[in-house]
This record gives structure tokens, sequence and C-alpha cells, in this order.
């Protein structure tokens, strides 16, 4: 699983390193900003679909599953996946204004921004509440918990690349 993780960590990294720091470059040269902002888009697109690939990857390799398991729980995973990638989609935004912002932030610009980080960070944890019960329909607990568990480690790996990537607000300031 350590390999496994290593490779989804890469494809954060990378994911991560088109989108703030490049985007506020992009926005600086507003002549080409749209071309711009369509290519860093698209390519953040597939980046984010081939980590849900390596994460649906790592879970299966790590998550043993009966076959009458596996033909229950993916559908549900994949229902999972759907409404993730819509509050992940949020996320995605909120990075791509804070860093359009960054520079010139001001100080309710800041409140409102983590107020709505906050708000996407409950709705993650409202989704993974709403499958526990859903998910335990077709897989025992253990195997319902070993799910969660690796699905959180994952989320926390990404979202550990993320932090690392957006500049500090108060930095903007020197």
């Amino acid at each position: 699983m350590k390999k496994n993780l290593g490779i989804l960590f890469v494809l954060s990294g990378a994911l991560l390193l088109v989108t703030p720091k490049a985007q506020a470059q992009a926005a600086a040269s507003s002549s080409a900003s749209d071309d711009s902002q369509k290519a860093v888009d698209q390519n953040i697109q597939l980046l984010r679909q081939d980590i849900r690939s390596k994460k649906k990857q790592l879970i299966a390799a790590n998550l043993k599953l009966t076959d009458d398991e596996s033909t229950k729980f993916w559908p549900v995973y994949d229902q999972y996946t759907a409404d993730l990638v819509a509050i992940n989609n949020q996320k995605y935004q909120l990075i791509k204004e804070y860093a359009d912002n960054w520079g010139s932030m001001t100080d309710a610009q800041a409140l409102d921004y983590t107020n709505r980080w906050l708000a996407v960070d409950s709705q993650v944890s409202a989704l993974r509440a709403k499958y526990v019960p859903v998910i335990n329909k077709v897989l025992p607990g253990k195997k319902t918990a070993t799910f969660f568990q690796l699905e959180r480690r994952i989320q926390m790996m990404i979202d550990i690349q993320l932090a690392s990537q957006l500049p500090i607000v108060q930095a903007q300031d020197q």
C-alpha cells in the first residue's frame, strides 16, 4: 500500500503545482489569461480524474472484497465519489479564488474564504457520515471501517499537498 500511496502523493503534488501559484502567475498576464486559465482547468481536470482512478485502485488493492461484496460495493463507491467530486469542485473553486485574490485580499475576503473552506470540510464530513450506513448495507462492519480509513488517509494526503502549496494569507502583506 505504501508504494501505491506514494504514487497518489506524487500525482496530487503534480496537481497542486499547476494550481494556486501557476494561476496567480497566469492572472498577472491578463492578455492570455482566458486561454491560459482554460488550459490550466483542463489539465487539472485530467489530473483529478487520474487521482480518482488511482484512489479507486488503492482501495481495490487494500479492501479485500468477495465477488458478491464487490458487485454491491463498487456502484455505491462510484456514487459516493460522484457526490465527493461535487464538493471537491467547490474546493477547487475556492483555491482559484484564493489564487486570484492573493496579494490583494482584504480582511473580509480572508474571513469569508476561511468560513467557506470550513463549510466545504463540513460537507465532506457529512457526506462520509451519510455513506457509513449505506456502505454498511453492502459490506460488513470491519470492511466498512477499513474503507473509510483508506478513504480518509488518501484524502488527508491530498489535503496536506494542497495546504503546502497555498501561500499563507498573512504573507501577502510582506
